[in-house]
This record gives C-alpha cells, structure tokens and sequence, in this order.
C-alpha cells in the first residue's frame, strides 16, 4: 500500500491536470449529445459556459446604461437608490436622445401651482405624516352604491403578485411595507396568504383556480369568499382576474414539486398533484353572465368589484360597456394590464406577440367607456412599467386614476433583474421557494427600502404635477405630455397620438380627500399621530 501511495505522491500534479483533460477529451469527442463539444473537444466547454453567464456579462460589462430591457440600469439604479436613500440625482443633463419616437415629454406650466405654507406636500411640511400621501380622486364602488366603500390611499400600489410566484419573505416586506406606507396590496391569484397579513389594505385577485375560495374540484365557492371577507377585514376589494399581460389566455401550472403543504393549505388544493388553471372561468359564461356574478359577489360581501384583463379584441369590450349602460350593474373598477408582462412566466410567443402594450390597451378601453359616459363611474387601474415618474404621470394624463407596480417593487426590496423568476432559482430569494435563497431576505430592512421608493416616487410625481400646474395628478390631461415623432422634429400630444380627450375627474382639493370616511391605507394610525 506505501509503495503505491508514494508513487501517486510523486507524480506532478500538472500530469493529474492532463490526465482529466485527456479523459475530458475522449469524453467530448466519443458522446453525441453536443456537436460543439464533439468536434472541438475541451474548447466546446467555454461556448457553453459564455452562454450561460452572457445575460450577467452584459447587465453589468457590455451594456449601457439606457440599452437593457425590461429595465434598463438607469432606471434601476434611481429604484436603488431611491429605497435606500441615496443620492438618485443625475448631473451634467440627460444622457437619453430625447428625439427618439416615443419619448414622453412632460410640459411644465411657466408658472407652477403654488402651495400654502400650511400644504401637507409643501416642502416645509416634511415631517407631516400625509407629505408623501396622494389619496385617489375617486371613491371605488360609489356609483354603485356598495356597502364597503374605499378610497385607495395612494395612487400607487402593488400590482398582483402571488405567494408561490413570490417568497414568503417578500411578501411579507411588501406588505409591512405598504403598511408604512398606506398602499393596497394586491394577493395576485394564489390566495390569501399570512404574508399578505401585516397590517396593509388588501386586494383579493381571483383568477380561473379560485385558490382559497374553491372546492375539491375547483369549482368557487360563495360562502367562502363571504366567511373570508368577514373574518379579514383588511380586504377591501375584490379583483376579477380574466387574463394578465403576460399571458393573456393562457392558464397557468403549478408543478407538483412546487406545491408544499404551506401552499397547499393556502389554496386549498392537494398534494402531489400538477395544479392546471384553465384559461377560462367556470363560475360564469359570457360578458351578461360575468356582469351577474360581479354583482352577486358585490350583495354578498359588501365590498367593490372589479375585473382585471390585458386587452386585444374590442367586441366583449363593447358589450360590457353596452350591459353597464343598459343594467346600471358592472364593475366598478378595471384594471387594465399592459402585454409588457411582468413577474408571471410565461412562454415567449406569448410574452412578446400576444395582448396590447399598456398605452394602446389603456387608450383602447377607455375610449370604449368614454363613448357611453361610463368614466365617472368606474375606477380606471393601469399596471405596465409604470413604477418610475415620468411613465406614472403619462398614464394619469391618459386617465389612469390608479397605477399598479409589480417589478419595480420587486427591485425595490432587492431584485437584480437577473430574470430568472421561471426556475426557483432566483439569487435574491425573491421570485423563489427555495429556503435558504429566500433566507437573505430580511422583511424589517426590505419593508423599510419599499416604503423608501414609494415615498420618492410619490414625491417625485407630486413636484411634477405641481410644475405642470396642478396639485393633484388626476388633473393631468391628455395635451400636458407630447409624445416624440423621431427624425421628423415634430412631437405629437397624447390626444392627437390616441384620438381622445381625458374626461374631467371631479376634485376639489387634497383636504376633501384626506377626511373622507372611505379612505383606506394608515389613516388611522395617520391622524392618531398627526
């Protein structure tokens, strides 16, 4: 045995080293799985091993700062910033080509809107708890007359993210977070989790699976949509979904892997079994028949309904419009989810071709309601990149009276865009279920980082509205943006580009707002301390 062990011992370690690339190559040459690797043995390793680190070679080496998608780094870092409390300044002027078609040009007034001293957005209120606040210009569900009335908080909020999609420990940062706050949070369709439990306002999503309100079979079940909306009263909308921009009529899987027993209760499915969400829903049939569950939901918890859907075809559009006009019934808000996509997976056709950008989808579905004088009754959501100033503001001159935001939150409490939310293997542990990726992330310092971007975001679109003219950015209009025509030195206003004029939202100052009965968010932990 010693004398074997010496002569291993004298061998160099560098002919080990040539050994192992000697089999390595035999290996490559005799498999036939690769033709890469078959005929250029050793070499084929490093084109596989380029490939597969090229996304983080680029976002971080070879990229610019305004040339990645879905977020650039640009955009990124000023939602880094912002939630730590950095410096999200730029100097020495915009590096964007403002004549680039498309860019959004925001016209300040030659005089802004100016504040009283007394002004809870005045910059020497800084420490008034509603500095940052900017409540809805419209009461959800008032048209028709529901019992729970509400009044969003904030303008900005969570878009629907599920836990399952999302970590445990992410949804709970969000959700202290929009606590802090005073912004809804949205469940996304996989239920109600605990995560969604810290003290936020709560949008239930109920998509296709009904998770948490259904039976055995998948079939909803009213009694517990009702008991839930009894017991949690932290709920206070309840949100229809058709599709998502996603993957707009496309059901969705939930791999029997991925199911554990926390999961499992929460949507209340089994174990060891693929959950496959149909694209369509079972609890009604058609547009009338939609309408007619809407409105039952509506009697039997008291609380605003409304539908969630990205927008292609027009007809079921028009006919919803026609019923509300018709019945008087219908929902009282609509979010419309732009085909940008967002943390839901989905395949690429669908990603890429199917469903309208936000700003064609939006202009597309309100013009339908405008036509029948059907905007001052309902409540207008948008959701689509629209976390970063200047893409909030443009919505809200388009008629946006809400705005969703799911990415940007998501980077908010630590994302890096690494775009892997598909695999479970997300680094950040947020777009995963992995235990100890998921043990990074610690909800006291991440809720304290969302809050931090929600209040600079805010402030960022309150000092724009202001040197635009206005105090409220429901008072933007669709001739306060242009949009860039490129080489041809021209710029277009959002009412030529899309051939409509924003109607007029009703508002009579901030201080109507923040004393009205309805609003949701902290209000009452805000005038316990004001």
């Amino acid at each position: 045995m010693e004398p074997a062990l010496h002569f291993l011992f004298s061998i160099p370690f560098w002919a080990y080293i040539l050994i192992l690339l000697v089999a390595l190559a035999l290996r490559d040459i005799l498999q036939k799985k690769h033709t890469i690797q078959h005929n250029f043995p050793l070499v084929g390793h490093f084109r596989y091993l380029i490939e597969k680190i090229g996304p983080e070679i680029r976002q971080y080496i070879v990229a610019n700062n305004r040339e990645e998608l879905p977020f650039n780094r640009r955009q990124r870092s000023w939602i880094y910033a912002s939630s730590k409390k950095e410096n999200n300044y730029q100097g020495f002027g915009t590096d964007q080509n403002m004549q680039e078609p498309g860019y959004v040009l925001i016209k300040p007034a030659m005089l802004p809107y100016q504040l009283p001293a007394s002004h809870p957005h005045h910059v020497s209120q800084g420490k008034d708890p509603n500095h940052y606040t900017i409540p809805s210009a419209k009461v959800i569900g008032e048209h028709h007359n529901r019992k729970r009335l509400y009044r969003p908080h904030s303008v900005i909020n969570v878009s629907a993210m599920s836990f399952g999609s999302l970590s445990a420990r992410a949804i709970e940062s969000l959700n202290k977070g929009s606590f802090q706050f005073g912004n809804y949070h949205n469940t996304g369709e996989g239920g109600l989790s605990p995560y969604h439990q810290y003290g936020a306002d709560v949008v239930f999503n109920m998509g296709t699976s009904y998770f948490g309100v259904r039976d055995d079979d998948g079939n909803f079940v009213m009694e517990k949509l009702v008991r839930m909306t009894e017991t949690k009263p932290f709920v206070r909308l309840i949100e229809l979904k058709l599709s998502q921009g996603a993957k707009p009529g496309k059901g969705g899987v939930l791999p029997a892997s991925k199911i554990t027993e926390e999961i499992a209760e929460i949507r209340q499915v089994p174990m060891g079994k693929d959950i496959v969400s149909p694209p369509y829903h079972s609890a009604f049939s058609g547009v009338r028949g939609m309408v007619d569950f809407i409105e039952q939901m509506a009697e039997q918890t008291g609380l605003p309904i409304g539908i969630k859907s990205a927008v292609g075809k027009t007809d079921m559009w028009e006919e919803l419009a026609d019923i509300m006009v018709e019945t008087g019934k219908g929902p009282d808000f609509i979010t419309i989810d732009g085909g940008e996509g967002g943390t839901g997976a989905a395949p690429p056709s669908f990603a890429d071709h199917v469903s309208l950008p936000l700003v064609f989808a939006f202009s597309t579905v309100y013009k339908i309601f405008q036509k029948r004088n059907l905007t001052d009754k309902i409540t207008f959501i948008a959701s689509g990149k629209l976390g970063l100033p200047a893409q909030a503001v443009m919505a809200f001159s388009m008629g946006a009276d809400v705005i969703n935001v799911a990415r940007e939150a998501m980077m908010s409490i630590g994302c890096i865009q690494a775009q892997s939310c598909h695999t479970n293997r997300c680094p950040t542990g947020i777009a995963t279920n992995n235990k100890w990726l998921e043990a990074g992330i610690d909800p006291t310092l991440k809720s304290e980082r969302f809050k931090n971007y929600m209040q600079t975001l805010s402030k960022e679109i309150i000092e724009i509205t202001h040197a635009a003219g206005y105090e409220h950015p429901c008072q933007f209009g669709m001739s306060d943006v242009d949009i860039s025509m490129g080489d041809n030195n021209r710029t277009v206003p959002l009412a030529d580009n899309y051939g409509y004029l924003k109607s007029i939202v009703p508002y009579s100052g901030i201080d109507s707002l923040l004393d009205c009965s309805h609003l949701g968010g902290n209000k009452t932990r805000v005038k316990a301390s004001a």
